[in-house]
């Protein structure tokens, strides 16, 4: 059975015993097995490594190791985890410290339990969690763009310097896909606006991804910002 036909196995780690209780609750009656608890991140990433879950649903703010540090150390030693990060506040720069590591989206604690369970479902498909409106707002608030400097090409004038060295592995095309997808738009908004197929946008998705060692499209949104691909205007520089 594959991942997308079976539901993924959960952790949810958090230092309020009514969130876990209730998560639980809400993941077990619609069929998604949660395989452990914690109450800090300590006990996250200790639970992570013995359990081995698809999805981690990890609490920011926990004592003695907060959720940023153990959602890093869980996606280090478990490349294939994905992580959902919970939060009271969506604006929250924790929060996007944790896109920016690798973390595959996050929830706000009062998500409705029918939410819950879809985005636990998605994460583990291989997409990031992403409400784009609030992403991009998250990213604007907090991303610190790198001026693109300018040098002289023989012959050719002065020429962008690609804004981050990784940068320069992209061709022109997949540049032109990292700032749409930097901009919030899905893979056939995508197909649409560069009147391509949805398989070519996928295939141009996954070199990007592999070139840039990108987790998902959350990272790619930060680094679409951080490297001045997309200005806080929502707008290519």
């Amino acid at each position: 059975m594959s991942t997308a036909e079976r539901a993924p196995r959960v952790l949810i780690a958090d230092d309020q015993t009514l969130i876990r209780t209730g998560f639980r609750l809400i993941l077990s009656t619609r069929g998604i097995e949660v395989v452990g608890e914690a109450a800090d991140g300590a006990e996250a990433v200790a639970a992570a490594r013995e359990l081995r879950p698809e999805v981690v649903l990890m609490d920011i703010r926990m004592p003695n190791m907060d959720g940023l540090e153990a959602a890093r150390l869980i996606l280090k030693q478990s490349p294939d985890c994905r992580v959902l990060m919970l939060t009271t506040f969506d604006l929250d720069r924790y929060v996007y410290e944790a896109l920016a590591l690798g973390a595959s989206g996050f929830l706000l604690k009062d998500v409705t339990p029918a939410h819950l369970a879809a985005a636990v479902r998605l994460v583990d498909t291989g997409d990031a969690l992403l409400a784009p409106s609030i992403t991009r707002r998250l990213v604007e608030r907090f991303a610190t763009p790198v001026p693109r400097r300018q040098h002289s090409t023989p012959g050719r004038g002065t020429q962008p310097v690609p804004p981050h060295r990784d940068l320069a592995v992209l061709t022109p095309r997949e540049l032109e896909v990292l700032t749409l997808l930097g901009r919030g738009l899905s893979n056939a908004e995508l197909a649409h606006e560069l009147t391509l197929s949805e398989a070519t946008v996928k295939s141009h998705v996954a070199r990007i991804f592999a070139k840039l060692t990108l987790r998902d499209r959350a990272q790619a949104v930060v680094v679409a910002y951080e490297t001045g691909l997309v200005s806080p205007r929502g707008c290519a520089d």
